[in-house]
């Protein structure tokens, strides 16, 4: 086992692995920009190294930086987390021609999975179904629109690299196919350095259902079955749940045996994800592998009890899967959330500044992995999320009731946050009733506009800074909590030396 692992990333992730290396008894270093110089994942490090200024590209895009960072510290491995250099094989390459360990896959899996056309390709060999497509690397405008009227509309033009959304357009007849690919090049090139696009049939109403593998160095691979990630807005998810209330025992045997196959056929070792598209016929198509940790792993340990960190560390430090399929099986239902500072009333447009307050709920069965506390900041440089929300249950009514439960007990105060839309979703009868697709948010909840709030913000701000305005000698919300001394109004916690008994 590992000694000393650099995390390479930031945020809840970087906070999520840390956790993961210290119970496995590893010392941890972290890495920071000049936005993240007191961020809580440098906070919960064992050791922080600065790697340059706050944009993306000057610090935790610069490979080399990160590579110099795990050495000069003496570290053994570096963990990417996800997003980032998480799946760029020529980071995963570099990090190995070191003599470091790149906890994930190898980096010639990570490039035949990266680039969807060749992934298409991979799983067709593998017998693995795949969504009806087009691709060429030459294809003229005309071979386009013969291919688009061969697929039937609507077609989705898609990036062959990248992904988060990002070079997709959902095209519905001829007259716009080729202003989609050539705005669909555009955001490719400039987000992934690679314009080549193909098209895939558009599978409307469809649901996104993804399987959990894991495969160690020695041939094992298995599945932790599904996850349920449908609702999505701008093609990005923000609830996951498992068990997919979609799924018979059949569908979902499956979709884990092609899951598994698709790992195999690239040799794949360490935790990855195969993505699934479901159409309303239940019919299913291999859509792409993300070889990396996912944002929603959360709901899959919960249900089956594996900690997916753990097992990554562990395959990357050369150890075998300590389960063999019929060992893993689900139990009960998990729901994740994704909170982030935005404003859903306003097309999920990004909120930034200050977290002046967050107090996170607390239960049997709620777990917050958080990025962002009180006191941190939301900056302009990288994703507004601030926390996922997970919740554990017996069964998916009792789940959806403690979701919105602890939603509702979340605070986050200072700036605006989707925690309320959250509410709005899971509590809508589609979803209660599990009839989920990709355009739910679209059909039942656009526009969406906040309920009008009982006090105004500046009175929640009042509220949680009374720490602060309370007078020295007086017992604050906080010691009152950690000690046990009881109500802040009560007389008993006052201490203004007043006695009973004593002569006025």
């Amino acid at each position: 086992m590992f000694n000393k692992i650099l995390i390479a990333n930031r945020g809840e992730i970087a906070a999520r692995i840390t956790r993961a290396c210290h119970e496995l008894g590893i010392y941890v270093v972290a890495v920071f920009s000049d936005a993240d110089a007191n961020a809580l994942h440098t906070r919960l490090a064992d050791e922080a190294v600065h790697i340059g200024g706050p944009t993306l590209a000057d610090s935790y895009l610069r490979g080399e930086r990160l590579i110099a960072a795990a050495l000069e510290t003496g570290c053994e491995a570096i963990h990417p987390g996800f997003g980032f250099l998480s799946e760029s094989p020529e980071f995963a390459q570099a990090v190995t021609d070191t003599g470091l360990i790149f906890i994930g896959p190898s980096a010639d899996t990570i490039y035949k999975m990266g680039i969807k056309t060749e992934a298409r390709s991979i799983m067709q060999t593998a017998g693995v179904p795949v969504v009806p497509g087009f691709q060429s690397d030459d294809a003229t405008d005309a071979d386009f629109q013969q291919a688009a009227d061969k697929i039937g509309y609507p077609v989705m033009v898609k990036a062959a690299g990248g992904g988060g959304g990002k070079g997709i357009r959902i095209v519905h007849n001829r007259a716009d196919l080729l202003d989609s690919i050539a705005a669909a090049r555009r955001e490719a090139q400039n987000a992934f350095g690679d314009s080549t696009v193909f098209l895939e049939k558009y599978i409307d109403h469809g649901r996104h259902i993804e399987f959990q593998v894991l495969a160690d160095k020695f041939g094992s691979t298995v599945h932790l079955f599904e996850r349920e990630c449908s609702i999505q807005r701008r093609h990005q998810k923000i609830i996951e749940e498992t068990p997919s209330p979609l799924l018979n025992e059949q569908t979902r045997q499956e979709m884990g045996q092609a899951a598994v196959a698709a790992a195999q056929a690239v040799h794949y070792a360490n935790a990855g994800t195969v993505e699934f598209i479901v159409a309303e016929t239940g019919e299913f198509y291999f859509l792409e592998m993300n070889t990396r940790l996912q944002v929603e792993h959360p709901i899959t340990e919960l249900v089956t009890g594996i900690d997916i960190v753990k097992m990554q560390i562990q395959i990357a430090a050369g150890e075998r899967l300590p389960f063999t399929q019929d060992d893993i099986y689900q139990r009960g239902h998990a729901i994740e959330c994704r909170v982030y500072a935005e404003d859903p009333a306003n097309n999920f447009l990004p909120a930034i500044g200050p977290v002046l307050r967050t107090i996170e709920p607390a239960g049997p069965g709620v777990r917050v992995d958080a990025g962002v506390v009180s006191g941190d900041e939301v900056t302009i440089y990288y994703d507004p999320m601030i926390a996922k929300l997970i919740v554990y249950a017996e069964s998916r009514p009792d789940a959806i009731r403690k979701m919105d439960w602890a939603l509702a007990q979340y605070v986050i105060l200072g700036l605006t946050t989707n925690l309320q839309f959250l509410r709005d979703v899971i509590l809508h009868p589609a979803f209660v009733m599990g009839e989920t697709n990709t355009h739910f948010i679209d059909e039942f909840l656009t526009p969406w506009h906040p309920p009008q709030a009982v006090l105004p913000d500046e009175a929640l701000i009042v509220a949680a800074l009374s720490d602060l305005l309370i007078p020295a000698g007086q017992p604050t919300l906080q010691s009152i909590g950690e000690n046990g001394d009881g109500d802040l109004y009560s007389p008993w916690s006052r201490a203004d030396s007043f006695r009973m008994g004593q002569p006025t």
